[in-house]
């Protein structure tokens, strides 16, 4: 975000309750996930509306391989139907779609569906949403690791900007403002080297009732924000 804007440039979500949502309505766990897939549309859209550039959404950590099976392989069918039915959009509206994360563990027909959407939508401006599946911070500053050694990189030499470039994030500017739904207010192992000077706003609605309405709640919250990175103003 610059100093005379109050919009922030990147906004990240941590997508929190589907599980709940479902449970309060004596629903299956996996209908609360389709139907936060509602609520990603619309965050979508209110974020081109009000000009924001990069939208991140953490949608699979890779702690949640440890979820039963059947539910795993749900949110994986969930996210490949996604990609199918989303990529009109992305062309209609201009927005660049990527996701991130450890794709060692996605199968390989997930893994085109992701690479077909994110080479035809490579050009757009308009907006970047990120998905972040099976990724965890530590891992990603572990991964980020690994690659400078097998490198053979001078690290005594090495800045904060240098070791940016490795993690998947590289060229990706740092969220300013993290959402969290459901009540909780921990970070989940999610954007730990990226998220250091980030906002957070935390909200006690479930992922699948957060749209427009609370996603300009969130953006108007912040904009009351005094951001002095640990300057004096």
């Amino acid at each position: 975000m610059t100093e005379t804007s109050k919009t922030p440039v990147h906004v990240s979500i941590i997508m929190d309750g589907n599980g709940r949502w479902a449970k309060e309505r004596g629903l299956e766990r996996v209908r609360g996930h389709y139907e936060g897939v509602e609520s990603v549309r619309a965050c979508t859209e209110a974020a081109v509306e009000e000009g924001v550039k990069y939208l991140s959404i953490f949608a699979f950590s890779e702690e949640n391989w440890n979820r039963p099976e059947a539910e795993v392989n749900a949110l994986m069918s969930l996210m490949a139907k996604c990609i199918a039915a989303e990529t009109p959009t992305f062309h209609k509206n201009g927005i660049k779609f990527r996701v991130l994360g450890n794709r060692d563990r996605l199968s390989d027909e997930l893994l085109a569906s992701i690479d077909a959407t994110e080479q035809a939508t490579s050009a757009y401006e308009t907006l970047t949403l990120i998905v972040f599946l099976s990724y965890s911070g530590k891992w990603d500053i572990l991964q980020a690791a690994k690659k400078m050694a097998l490198e053979g990189k001078d690290v005594e030499n090495m800045d904060l900007a240098d070791f940016d470039k490795y993690l998947v994030t590289a060229g990706v500017p740092d969220p300013d403002l993290v959402i969290r739904t459901s009540g909780e207010t921990r970070i989940s192992n999610y954007l730990l080297w990226q998220a250091a000077y980030s906002e957070f706003y935390f909200t006690s609605i479930l992922w699948p009732d957060f749209r427009k309405p609370e996603f300009r709640a969130a953006l108007e919250a912040f904009a009351k924000r005094d951001r002095r990175y640990g300057k004096v103003k």
